[in-house]
């Protein structure tokens, strides 16, 4: 606390001590002014307004006193808690400091999240607004074929039911495999395995080498087993005049 002698005849000889009294007075006004206010508020942001509270009770003091000082500057230098009480007072800003500590990463760690949550929403957004557009187009062009087959059905069922009745076997029996069995020349059967041919004729196009190759599967010729015992007597006689 800083102060000036502002009317010496009232410092001489109104007051026996007066400098005693101005640290009575301060000592007065501190308690006040620190009893009115939360022990949190004077350790930490509030020791300007404290001493500013202070120095304004002590001049008002003074001057009831008339004491002749004029008070020109407070200043709160330390502030601690009570002996009795400092371990609690540390647990508490200890305490503080971790409140803001975790408030400070809660709000880096949601500066970090929402930005990308937002991010992934307006493509999902987006996403979603694209397959709803290529749904639309695929079911109005299936309606519009749809309608032009209603069309050409009418002039000619015959030929459309035909034709329908030929594309979907085409669209059945792509993805299928597929084996031909002629049982008309009686035991002689042919068996034509078309997939292995067509991974035959692939391989030897692609030109693969070290592959093995797809074995040749047989096929019976009609009419092999046909040969007669007039046939086998033939060759040998042949053989016989031979020899």
């Amino acid at each position: 606390m800083q102060y000036i002698r502002a009317n010496p005849e009232e410092y001489l000889f109104l007051n026996r001590d007066a400098d005693q009294a101005v640290m009575q007075v301060a000592e007065s006004a501190i308690r006040e002014v620190v009893g009115k206010n939360k022990m949190d508020f004077v350790l930490n942001e509030g020791r300007a307004q404290v001493a500013a509270k202070a120095q304004e009770l002590m001049q008002v003091i003074l001057d009831r006193y008339k004491t002749g000082i004029s008070i020109s500057q407070v200043t709160m230098q330390n502030a601690q808690p009570p002996e009795q009480v400092q371990a609690a007072f540390d647990d508490v800003n200890k305490a503080n400091q971790d409140r803001e500590r975790q408030k400070n990463e809660g709000q880096a760690y949601a500066n970090d999240v929402v930005p990308k949550a937002r991010g992934t929403a307006a493509r999902l957004t987006q996403e979603a607004e694209g397959y709803r557009q290529r749904v639309i187009a695929n079911a109005e062009g299936e309606a519009s074929r749809f309608r032009q087959i209603v069309a050409e059905y009418s002039k000619a069922p015959g030929v459309m039911r035909e034709r329908l009745y030929l594309d979907m076997m085409q669209q059945v029996l792509t993805n299928s495999s597929k084996i031909v069995v002629d049982q008309k020349a009686g035991n002689n059967l042919l068996y034509l395995p078309l997939d292995k041919l067509m991974q035959l004729n692939g391989a030897g196009s692609a030109g693969d080498v070290g592959k093995p190759a797809v074995p040749e599967i047989p096929m019976p010729v009609p009419g092999a087993a046909e040969a007669t015992p007039r046939s086998r007597d033939a060759f040998r006689n042949r053989d016989r005049e031979a020899r």
